[in-house]
C-alpha cells in the first residue's frame, strides 16, 4: 500500500514540472542540467554516509544499465522541456505521459510481463482521458505539430528510462540507484550543454530558483517516490501512475499561466482518474490474493 501512496505523491510532485519550467527562459539543456546537478548536489551526503559502500556490489551489467538508463532520462528532460516552447502545457504533458503504450509493449516484449484482460481496460480507459484532453488545446499548426512530435519522442526516452532502471532499482537502495543515474544524467546533459556552447552561469536570480524547486519537487519527491516504488511495482504501474500529472498540470497552468481549462479536458481528466483508480485497485486485490495463497502453502 505504501507504495501505492508514494506514486501518488510523486504524481502530484511532477504536475509542477512543466509550470517551473515555463518560468524560466534558459535553454531546455540547462534547465534540464540543472534539475538533475541539483538534485545529485542535495543527495550526496546522505549518499556518502550510509549507501557509497553499495557501489561495490555493482557489475559491469549494473553500470551500462545505469549509463543507458541516465542518458535515456538526460534526452527525455530535453526533448520534454523543448516541447514546452512550442505547445501547451496541456498538450505536451498529456503526450509525454502516454507512456503505458510503450511501457506495455516494452515489458512484454523485454520482460515478458503479462497483463490481464481487466488490466488492458484499465489502461485503455486511461489513454483515453489523455487522448481526449489533448484533443481539446490540441492545434494543428506548424510548431504545435513539432512540439508535439518532440513530447511522443520524450515519452519513449522515459518509458525506456523506467524499463531499465525496473532492473537496477530492484537490486539496490533508492538513493543509491537515483544518486548514480542522476548522477550519469548530469553528465550527459554538461556535454550536451558544452558541445552546443550554452552558458552555465548567466541566468538571473528567479531562473535560479526555478532551477533548484526542479531539483527538490519534481526530481526528489517526483521521480524518486516513482524509483523507490519500483522496487515493489512494474514500470507500466509507474506509468499509469504518471497519467495524474495532466490533470495537476492543467490546474496549475490555469492558475499560475492562464491558460484556458476546456471541457474535454475536464472529461478526459474523469476517464484518466477511472482508469488509473480501477487498475491500482485490481492489483490490489490480486496482490492480496497471491499472499493469502502463499500464506496458505505455507
Amino acid at each position: 500500500m505504501k507504495a501505492y501512496i508514494a506514486l501518488i505523491i510523486g504524481a502530484l510532485s511532477i504536475s509542477t514540472s512543466a509550470i517551473f519550467v515555463k518560468f524560466t527562459d534558459a535553454p531546455s539543456a540547462v534547465i534540464a542540467f540543472y534539475r538533475l546537478f541539483f538534485a545529485v548536489v542535495f543527495m550526496t551526503p546522505l549518499f556518502i554516509v550510509k549507501h557509497i559502500r553499495e557501489t561495490k556490489q555493482m557489475k559491469k551489467k549494473d553500470w551500462a544499465f545505469a549509463v543507458l538508463s541516465g542518458t535515456l532520462l538526460a534526452f527525455h528532460f530535453i526533448l520534454w522541456f523543448e516541447s514546452l516552447r512550442y505547445t501547451s502545457v496541456a498538450s505536451s504533458v498529456v503526450l509525454v505521459t502516454l507512456q503505458p503504450i510503450f511501457a506495455f509493449v516494452g515489458g512484454f516484449f523485454f520482460f515478458k510481463e503479462k497483463m490481464t484482460m481487466s488490466e488492458w481496460v484499465s489502461a485503455l480507459l486511461a489513454i483515453l482521458g489523455s487522448v481526449i484532453i489533448s484533443w481539446g488545446d490540441f492545434r494543428i499548426s506548424g510548431k504545435a505539430l513539432y512540439g508535439d512530435m518532440l513530447a511522443l519522442i520524450a515519452c519513449a526516452m522515459v518509458t525506456g528510462y523506467w524499463l531499465v532502471g525496473q532492473h537496477l532499482r530492484k537490486q539496490f537502495s533508492l538513493i543509491t540507484y537515483t544518486y548514480i543515474v542522476y548522477g550519469i544524467a548530469s553528465l550527459v546533459l554538461s556535454v550536451y550543454v558544452s558541445l552546443f556552447r550554452y552558458s552555465f552561469l548567466s541566468y538571473n536570480a528567479n531562473d535560479w530558483w526555478w532551477f533548484i524547486l526542479l531539483a527538490v519537487i519534481p526530481t526528489l519527491f517526483g521521480h524518486s517516490l516513482f524509483n523507490w516504488a519500483m522496487k515493489w511495482v512494474n514500470a507500466a504501474m509507474v506509468s499509469m501512475a504518471i497519467l495524474f500529472e495532466p490533470i495537476g498540470a492543467i490546474i496549475l497552468a490555469y492558475i499560475w499561466l492562464d491558460e484556458q481549462v476546456y471541457l474535454s479536458q475536464g472529461i478526459g481528466s474523469f476517464f484518466i482518474i477511472i482508469g488509473i483508480g480501477a487498475y491500482m485497485f485490481g492489483k490490489h486485490i490480486k496482490n492480496n490474493k497471491k499472499i493469502v495463497a502463499f500464506q496458505k502453502r505455507t
